[in-house]
């Protein structure tokens, strides 16, 4: 059975509160907040407040695998709409990058479903394979954030 994607239900909150977790250590390190129970929380008001961005991936109805989280955004200034990639995790299988690479069609199949004029997304500069995977998209570098922790 191959993998496919769906909408995030309510279900799936305890998992995609531990790829949330694991995507915080990987973007904060030490400062991460690891707590799954505040990750679902927050999880539980989106998929309230907008879980159409929120799309799994699984097997049927097994656990999901993957979890890609798009915010809905509208610019202030030009009233475009555009989509943030707020969160793209997959577990480690050998079929990580297909199942990344099929999260990420999809997100970008609902950008275009929505007619958003651009998706963004920020990765955390040591995380290569989301930087490459970005690429392989035709995603292009256009920031860089700089930080200076004060407390050093």
């Amino acid at each position: 059975m191959t993998y496919t994607v769906r909408q995030a239900e309510e279900r799936d909150l305890d998992v995609i509160a531990g790829f949330e977790v694991e995507i915080a250590k990987i973007s904060f390190g030490d400062d991460a907040v690891d707590d799954p129970a505040t990750h679902r929380k927050k999880l539980a008001n989106a998929l309230k407040k907008q879980p159409e961005g929120m799309f799994v991936a699984a097997r049927g109805d097994e656990s999901p695998v993957g979890w890609l989280w798009m915010a809905l955004n509208t610019n202030f200034l030009t009233g475009d709409r555009y989509a943030n990639f707020r969160s793209l995790a997959v577990a480690e299988m050998p079929e990580r990058t297909e199942v990344a690479e099929l999260l990420l069609d999809e997100g970008l199949a609902f950008a275009k479903r929505n007619d958003l004029t651009e998706v963004t997304g920020k990765v955390h500069v040591s995380n290569t394979g989301m930087r490459a995977l970005y690429r392989k998209f035709g995603f292009e570098s256009t920031h860089l954030s700089m930080r200076l922790d004060m407390r050093k």
